[in-house]
C-alpha cells in the first residue's frame, strides 16, 4: 500500500490567504487558545517598554485558557484589545508564538497549533499556554509583583 499523494492536497488557508481575506471562521480558528494575550501587561512610563505578567483578565478561564464571555468581552472589559488584520503585525506585546502575528508576518504555524495538530490540547501539552502558570486577577494583588520572563512571550 502506498502513502496518499500529499502534493494534490491544497495548501492550508493560513499559508495562502492574507489575514484580511480570511472568513470569520478562518480568522477565529487561528487562535490557538494559549491565553497569553489575555494576561495583563505593565508599561514602563519612561521607556514605554511592555512587561508581561502572569495575571489573567477576569474573563479568562485559566484552566481552559479561553474567554468566558467572548462575544461580550469589549463591553465587560472595555480595554480588551480586539485583534484585527491591521493590528496583528503591529502589537509588539503579542507573543512570538501568536498565530495572528505569525501569519501576518508570513510565517507558518508551529506543530503544536490545533490547526496543524488537529487537537486543541497540543497547545497545553507543548507548554505554550498559560495553563498552570496564570493567576486570577481577583487574587493577584499589585501587578508589579507578577512580572514574568517566560521564553515564549
Amino acid at each position: 500500500m502506498t502513502a496518499p499523494d500529499e502534493s494534490n492536497r491544497p495548501a492550508p488557508f493560513w499559508r495562502t490567504k492574507k489575514l484580511r481575506h480570511m472568513s470569520r471562521q478562518e480568522w477565529e480558528s487561528l487562535c490557538d487558545g494559549c491565553g497569553k494575550c489575555c494576561l495583563h501587561k505593565v508599561q514602563d512610563a519612561d521607556t514605554d517598554e511592555i512587561f508581561p505578567t502572569n495575571v489573567a483578565c477576569r474573563l479568562l478561564d485559566i484552566e481552559t485558557c479561553r474567554c468566558t464571555d467572548y462575544p461580550n468581552r469589549k463591553v465587560k472589559v472595555p480595554d480588551c484589545v480586539q485583534l484585527s488584520p491591521k493590528t496583528a503585525s503591529t502589537l509588539n506585546w503579542l507573543p512570538a508564538t501568536c498565530a495572528y502575528r505569525l501569519v501576518a508576518n508570513s510565517q507558518d504555524l508551529p506543530h503544536w497549533h490545533p490547526l496543524v495538530s488537529g487537537d486543541s490540547k497540543t497547545v497545553h501539552v507543548a507548554g505554550i499556554s498559560v495553563r498552570g502558570r496564570a493567576v486570577s486577577e481577583a487574587v493577584a494583588g499589585p501587578l508589579g509583583s507578577h512580572l514574568v520572563d517566560w521564553p515564549d512571550m
